[in-house]
């Protein structure tokens, strides 16, 4: 009967959260706007709901706010504040990894058969749309990056991964540390509809999924948390960019595994084998959240000893779509994921 009641009352949370405007009345904000006019001085002290970090996680990203690359598409600025729900206060020196798809749906760093064109070997040295980065005194971080595109069976959507008590290394990277949340965030379905119809967004011939349907959304809206951003517009067109912010609350009594489906080194990246389908188990003690575990060897060659610059580094179209002269669709780097 308990299980009922919290199964239905998750449905009308969801169906709240999506049927929700998120495009906020405020006025006059930049995308350099201080984070603390967007979060005022009330603190939302509600736990996200861990989810899976899907298949195309990938260890070692380089520590830095600015990830859009060479990447085409619309100028995104997101601003989060990690606050602990044990104490409602912000969460200070809290490394945030943030990663997402391109605008054909394709993840960096990851070779697969369900990642764009699997044969292209060159994915695995690409960092695009992938950086972390410490929060400061007040639980704030913020990034630039590309608002991501959708693939079969989700929509479009961001990773977030905090990591604490790891170690900055000299080749500007973060290791050895604890997890103590995983989730993902979610934009509006109207926004969604408007950003597909452009015509960037349109090289983008996977089938569309929407919030709605998309299963993941439904977990990370679980116990009252609403996973999904407030944003302004940038300019009068959806084009000039848009300004997003969310108040995310993590359990630092909390310790999580992850499974990486590769790892960026100095000599470039790595697969990692795993087995099951890949990576993706985020629970204590490892239960998983449907995707296999870590086997714990490591595949490939390692490309060469210089460092790789992703900003010169593209893949080809992706499967399934038409070669195009266009340069946008060129250079980009077409791969997919969960």
């Amino acid at each position: 009967m308990l299980e009922d009641i919290q199964s239905g009352r998750r449905r009308l949370d969801l169906a709240t959260d999506l049927s929700t405007d998120h495009e906020s009345s405020l006025t006059g904000l930049t995308s350099s706007v201080d984070p603390s006019t967007l979060f005022g001085d009330e603190v939302a002290c509600l736990l996200e709901p861990e989810v899976t970090s899907g298949p195309y996680y990938v260890s070692g990203e380089f520590i830095r706010t600015d990830i859009r690359e060479s990447q085409p598409g619309i100028d995104l600025y997101v601003d989060l504040q990690f606050i602990d729900v044990n104490t409602c206060t912000a969460v200070d020196d809290l490394y945030v990894d943030f990663w997402h798809a391109n605008l054909t749906g394709v993840y960096s760093g990851v070779i697969a058969s369900d990642n764009g064109n699997g044969d292209d070997t060159t994915n695995i040295n690409n960092t695009f749309h992938r950086g972390l980065y410490p929060t400061d005194e007040d639980g704030f971080v913020s990034f630039i990056t590309k608002l991501p595109g959708h693939y079969t069976g989700r929509a479009m959507h961001m990773h977030i991964l905090t990591q604490y008590n790891g170690t900055v290394l000299e080749n500007n990277t973060y290791s050895g540390s604890e997890i103590s949340h995983i989730g993902q965030l979610f934009f509006d379905q109207g926004l969604l509809t408007e950003v597909q119809s452009t015509d960037i967004y349109a090289v983008n011939t996977w089938e569309i999924t929407e919030n709605a349907d998309d299963s993941i959304l439904a977990q990370a809206a679980a116990d009252e948390f609403n996973p999904f951003v407030e944003y302004v517009r940038l300019g009068d067109s959806i084009e000039d960019g848009l300004l997003t912010w969310i108040s995310v609350g993590v359990d630092m009594t909390s310790e999580y595994s992850e499974s990486a489906a590769a790892t960026y080194t100095a000599n470039g990246g790595v697969s990692v084998t795993t087995t099951g389908g890949g990576a993706g188990d985020i629970s204590p003690g490892g239960s998983g959240m449907g995707f296999g575990s870590v086997g714990g060897s490591m595949s490939g060659a390692f490309p060469g000893n210089e460092v790789i610059d992703s900003n010169t580094a593209c893949c080809g179209l992706m499967a399934g779509s038409e070669s195009s002269s266009s340069s946008v669709v060129e250079n980009e780097a077409s791969m997919t994921v969960s």
